[in-house]
């Protein structure tokens, strides 16, 4: 393993600032950009997730909020104010899960399969236009590095009590 060259651990204080405040930026530009950029489908980026989420094959059939949530890393409050507004929109619903005739699972319907199709080019768009000078390694690197983040995130909200 190397050592840092700067010892007095300044140079790394100054870049672990710089690192969470460049993500903070990031998530903020993201948030506002992909919102206006889907506007035309009237979808936010938190919508624009839930939607993602909801299409993957393993999901379909429906996913409980707590596992949605935790897919997302979001409160199931939060969660729950998003779901109503897609609820409301008819596009997404609530079933009764096969497994547990108590619980409710969340799924799209087919207004959301159309909507979520209807956002691909769009969504293609902007990936290109955001993510267009990152080559695959480049992203790859990012993906492996912005992981280690997210597991030491979820290892200190765990620490301190956090929801799961």
């Amino acid at each position: 393993m190397k050592q840092d060259i700067d010892q007095s651990g300044s140079l790394t204080a100054d870049l672990q600032n710089r690192l969470a405040f460049r993500l903070y930026q990031c998530a903020n530009q993201l948030n506002k950009t992909g919102t206006r950029w889907l506007d035309r489908h009237d979808v936010t980026t938190q919508q624009w997730a839930v939607l993602g989420a909801l299409v993957r094959e393993r999901w379909v059939n429906g996913i409980a909020v707590r596992d949605l949530a935790k897919l997302l890393m979001v409160s199931r409050q939060n969660l729950t104010g998003v779901l109503s507004r897609l609820e409301a929109r008819g596009w997404i619903e609530r079933v009764v899960d096969v497994n547990d005739n108590r619980s409710r699972l969340i799924k799209l319907t087919a207004v959301g399969w159309q909507r979520w199709a209807d956002m691909q080019e769009d969504i293609a768009s902007f990936y290109k236009e955001s993510m267009g000078n990152l080559s695959n390694n480049d992203m790859i690197h990012m993906l492996h590095y912005l992981d280690i983040l997210r597991e030491n995130f979820r290892a200190i909200d765990e620490a301190q009590g956090g929801e799961e």
